[in-house]
């Protein structure tokens, strides 16, 4: 985590350093702006994402006025000291035309976004969705539905298409991730059991 500015090159951009944002969960590609040192010094004081506005001229905290703001997950510069790499979780869309990112395409990763739909329908519990339905069973009715699909998804793995497997190990991603929610864990933590034992071999 960048905790100063002074080993960053300030001169080569006359005292801007170009900043990319990035969603700590999704990874999508959220925008770029410009910071100079003042607005680094609010980002590391509020965690806050503060901008400076080149149109403006003056420091500018994303989502000031609209509340999607950019909370500071972690903030890391290049291999040159020229630019930033923010990670972010962003308190709603980040484009002004309020879509999440300003990047049509960005790449992201969708599990981790089936996951926040997860998440949210863990805490609202809306009445016509299924995944309420699997919360309101218990943990032990989840487990068993997983335990199902992965029979399932093994049955497709030696009998059926390519088409059935995929759709058989859809099924059983999804109810894992319910699984893991169910209980207080989610997909960080079974990815850095796999980095843990990436390392060790």
């Amino acid at each position: 985590m960048l905790n100063e500015g002074n080993s960053l090159d300030w001169d080569k951009q006359g005292g801007l350093l170009p900043v990319v944002v990035q969603d700590a969960s999704t990874l999508h590609v959220l925008m770029v702006g410009y910071m100079d040192r003042q607005a680094l010094a609010a980002t590391l004081e509020t965690r806050c994402v503060t901008f400076h506005s080149r149109s403006r001229q003056r420091l500018w905290v994303k989502g000031e006025q609209s509340g999607n703001k950019l909370d500071l997950v972690s903030l890391e510069a290049d291999c040159d000291n020229d630019t930033l790499l923010a990670m972010v979780n962003p308190r709603g869309p980040t484009c002004h035309l309020g879509t999440r990112s300003c990047f049509k395409q960005a790449p992201g990763n969708f599990l981790a976004e089936l996951e926040q739909v997860v998440a949210r329908r863990q805490d609202e519990r809306p009445e016509a969705s299924y995944t309420t339905r699997l919360f309101d069973a218990g943990t032990r009715a989840i487990a068993q539905k997983v335990g199902e699909e992965a029979v399932e998804t093994a049955l497709a793995a030696v009998a059926q298409d390519e088409a059935a497997l995929c759709n058989e190990s859809a099924d059983l991603l999804y109810h894992l991730l319910v699984l893991l929610r169910a209980r207080g864990l989610g997909l960080d933590d079974v990815v850095d059991v796999l980095r843990q034992r990436h390392q060790i071999r």
